[in-house]
């Protein structure tokens, strides 16, 4: 296993990097070529897997260690090969991906390359909760999803969130809303429609 590569980025194409390291071209493919434009002709380090088949053999570079051992993690989920783990990555933003597992954001999986509902789905299965080192801050003691302020969120649903958030903001307390969540966990609405529902079903009881 090739740890890292140091040397001066010689050459950069749509799909990899060239590193010369004492005169010796080694090729690395990375999720975007173009990011390492600024470092151009400079000496670099460059973190590396090594991937390998019986008919190829492969070097695949990463700005950091993070960023690879997301690399590793995708590559774990079964139909997720180098270049659709690479396409993930190719965002730019490794810390959002991890956000979309852990609220079960299939809408936000599914528009990379190669990643259809199935895929996503099988992503969220394999990763949920094993990926804290990247969003310590999203997840609770026991591993779910909070927000800012440590309040469990509802995976995937933006608006029944913000409804929430909007029942405590009106003087509603935990045990008060928790009667109406299961109801309301059951619906798709908007967040006004949420909360429209919620104090209807608090005010029945």
């Amino acid at each position: 296993m090739i740890e890292f590569i140091n040397g001066k980025v010689s050459y950069i194409d749509t799909e990899y990097i060239v590193i010369d390291v004492n005169g010796i071209g080694y090729l690395v493919y990375c999720a975007n070529p173009f990011s390492f434009q600024k470092n151009e002709g400079e000496s670099i380090t460059i973190y590396t897997y090594q991937h390998v088949r019986e008919d190829a053999l492969k070097l695949f570079g990463f700005h950091n260690r993070d960023e690879r051992r997301l690399f590793e993690k995708l590559l774990q989920v079964s139909g997720i090969g180098p270049k659709g783990a690479l396409a993930i990555l190719a965002s730019g933003a490794p810390e959002r991906v991890v956000q979309a597992i852990e609220e079960e954001d299939e809408k936000f999986l599914v528009k990379f390359p190669g990643v259809g509902k199935k895929t996503a789905r099988q992503i969220i299965l394999d990763l949920k909760g094993k990926l804290p080192e990247w969003m310590p801050s999203l997840l609770d003691h026991d591993g779910q999803p909070v927000d800012e302020a440590g309040h469990k969120r509802f995976a995937g649903n933006k608006e029944l969130d913000e409804a929430m958030e909007a029942l405590k903001a009106l003087g509603y307390v935990d045990k008060e809303i928790n009667r109406a969540l299961p109801v309301l966990k059951e619906k798709d609405m908007t967040t006004d429609g949420y909360i429209k529902e919620a104090l209807k079903l608090m005010l029945k009881v």
